[in-house]
């Protein structure tokens, strides 16, 4: 510990030892995941938002990466609830880095996981509820969803490292071929996420997705 004593400001090394609103939410409105594990950080946000008012009821998260990226996404969490969605919007990952005392420059990257966490459940909520405009229904759009997943076995997403093979659409349809085995280790993870970044879409009524590989 005497190293992060060094290193981290006492406020972050209270929160990556008793962490805030830490754990799942069976009952969350949004789950977004951000990061990658073979890049060393990620984050899973669940978030409740009340529908009349639009302020965030409740946040809760899970962290897997270093004190940092535990202390970020922790008070992050304490800084957003209570606000309404547009309120939260204006969070910077600077205010995150100025709320913990400060962060080393090699680790500003963990606030900013966080803030990217933070709006991209937003995004989601707002997308899913109708209250942002959701673009065309096309091949591109959808491919920069999948940019959001990453290939746990490369550090990089889906897309990039070449595993979607194929995406065809046929009105408010959408069929995935991903060039992996069922049988592979992360195939549960990878579906799961696709499902979480399409399903609930309003213009997406069906999502089948196929692996296919050795």
């Amino acid at each position: 510990m005497s190293f992060y004593k060094h290193v981290y400001s006492p406020k972050l090394i209270e929160l990556f030892k008793n962490p805030k609103n830490v754990g799942e939410m069976p009952d969350a409105d949004v789950k977004v995941t951000e990061g990658s594990l073979a890049c060393g950080d990620m984050i899973t946000l669940f978030l409740k938002v009340d529908e009349k008012t639009k302020r965030i009821e409740d946040i809760k998260f899970l962290s897997y990466g270093c004190a940092a990226n535990i202390a970020t996404t922790s008070i992050m969490t304490e800084l957003v609830k209570g606000k309404t969605l547009e309120e939260a919007k204006k969070i910077t990952f600077k205010e995150i880095a100025e709320a913990l005392g400060g962060l080393p420059p090699v680790k500003m990257h963990c606030a900013v996981l966080s803030i990217d966490g933070l709006r991209s459940a937003i995004r989601k909520y707002e997308e899913e509820r109708g209250l942002i405009e959701v673009p065309e229904l096309d091949e591109s759009f959808i491919r920069s969803r999948l940019r959001r997943i990453m290939n746990p076995k490369l550090g990089r997403d889906i897309v990039s490292t070449g595993i979607v093979e194929k995406i065809r659409i046929q009105e408010e349809k959408v069929e995935i071929d991903i060039n992996m085995s069922e049988e592979d280790e992360f195939a549960g993870y990878i579906r799961e996420e696709i499902r979480e970044r399409l399903e609930r879409l309003p213009n997406i009524k069906e999502l089948k997705i196929k692996f296919e590989g050795e």
